[in-house]
Order: structure tokens, then C-alpha cells, then sequence
């Protein structure tokens, strides 16, 4: 579903794909080639969402701001793992945030980073970029060499190749 709030629309960039059971809602814009898959929550309504160019939502992940304070930004070649909880924070370009993660108020993960699956970032965090962080509550556990933040790419260029599945499969192409 794909709906406006308080008369304000969602923008898709073309080549996207938002899956018919992934919620769409208000002040939200998806940059190109970018997806949301199935059941996933974008919720523009109490402040703005930015998704950028060839990043990935995947199934039953919530994207959702604070009123009048925090706003949602993911960067560019960002992979949003299943299950994710994306909380008025900001992901820089190339991230991958693993399966399940929480990412709460004013955080900022830097890019090319990786929080691994589970892991939940506090309020007010600073991940310094090309870092992978882990546990509960996040902390970091050491630099990224050149193969992990390959592995990264890896993620978003499948999930380039899976959306333009998709959209062929429902002849959107």
C-alpha cells in the first residue's frame, strides 16, 4: 500500500520495487532502483523518511521518525536486513544492517559500516564509518578490512538483481 498522509505522498524513483504488501505512508521518498519488500512498514507520517538509490527494506522491517525532532535517512547501497527497526536515526551510504537490529533516536551509523544481526544501537550513537558493532547494547568490535566491505556490495547488488526479478515477474520492467 502506497498512501498519502496529511495530503502528502510518497516519491518512487523509477526502477523501484514496493512490494503490494509492504505500507508506504506520507513523507517518504525512495531513490532509484531502491525496494521495500513484503511487509515492511515506511511510515512517513511523523516526520520525513529518505530512502536513497539501490538500497533495500527488506520483509517486516519499520521505518519511522519522532514527531517534529528525528527524521529517517538510509543512504545509498544500503541493505536494511529482515526485521529491522530503523528509529529517527541515520544510515550512511553502503551499510549493512543485519537481521533484527534496532537503531533508535539521533544514532548515526557511518558508512560502510556493518551492525551485525541482533545488535541494538542507543539513542545518540556515533558508528564511526567502515566499523562492524554487535551486542546488546551495540559496541564496537573492530575496523572493516577491504573483503568485508565487498560483502556489503555483495548484499545490495543481489537485492538489485531480485528487484528487477520481481518487477519483470509483474511486468513492470
Amino acid at each position: 500500500m502506497i498512501r498519502p498522509y496529511k495530503g502528502v505522498s510518497p516519491t518512487i524513483a523509477a526502477g523501484c520495487y514496493i512490494d503490494a504488501s509492504a505500507q508506504v505512508i506520507g513523507d517518504v521518498e525512495i531513490g532509484e532502483r531502491s525496494s521495500v519488500w513484503m511487509n515492511a512498514v515506511v511510515r512517513g507520517d511523523v516526520n520525513s523518511i529518505r530512502i536513497g538509490a539501490n538500497s533495500n527494506i527488506q520483509d517486516c522491517s519499520v521505518l519511522h521518525g519522532m514527531l517534529n525532532k528525528y527524521k529517517v535517512i538510509v543512504g545509498d547501497w544500503v541493505t536494511v536486513g529482515h526485521s529491522v527497526t530503523l528509529h529517527g536515526c541515520t544510515v550512511e551510504d553502503r551499510c549493512l544492517i543485519g537481521m533484527g537490529v534496532v537503531i533508535l533516536n539521533n544514532a548515526r551509523i557511518g558508512a560502510g559500516s556493518i551492525i551485525a544481526a541482533g545488535t541494538v544501537i542507543p539513542e545518540n550513537t556515533v558508528v564511526e564509518p567502515g566499523s562492524l558493532w554487535m551486542g546488546t547494547p551495540g559496541k564496537f568490535q573492530r575496523t572493516l578490512d577491504e573483503a568485508a566491505q565487498e560483502s556489503i556490495m555483495t548484499y545490495a547488488r543481489n537485492y538489485l538483481g531480485y528487484t528487477e526479478q520481481y518487477l519483470e515477474e509483474i511486468g513492470n520492467l
